[in-house]
């Protein structure tokens, strides 16, 4: 069986969705926001969700922004990572 290339992204992409959780703690809903603000001054609150797991241990932040280039969303990923806030990016 042939492995199967990750898809192309033609930048830059409207929309490209990212999913951030992490412990359920000091506001990671605006930790989150104001990281990828950094990365996406437009980016659109009212597009942001927010979701508990079933024992409020976690929270995903599920956003989406313009990206610019593969450089950018791989720098987004270190800085989140980097923050020891976040479990896994999306």
């Amino acid at each position: 069986m042939a492995e199967q290339d990750a898809p192309k992204i033609e930048f830059p992409c409207a929309d490209y969705p990212i999913k951030v959780l992490g412990k359920n703690e000091d506001n990671f809903r605006g930790f989150v926001i104001e990281t990828l603000q950094k990365y996406d001054p437009q980016l659109a609150l009212d597009k942001v969700t927010v979701n508990d797991s079933s024992k409020g241990t976690f929270t995903s932040v599920t956003l989406f922004i313009t990206a610019a280039s593969e450089e950018q969303l791989k720098t987004l990923h270190q800085e989140l990572m980097a923050s020891g806030r976040v479990r896994v990016v999306f």
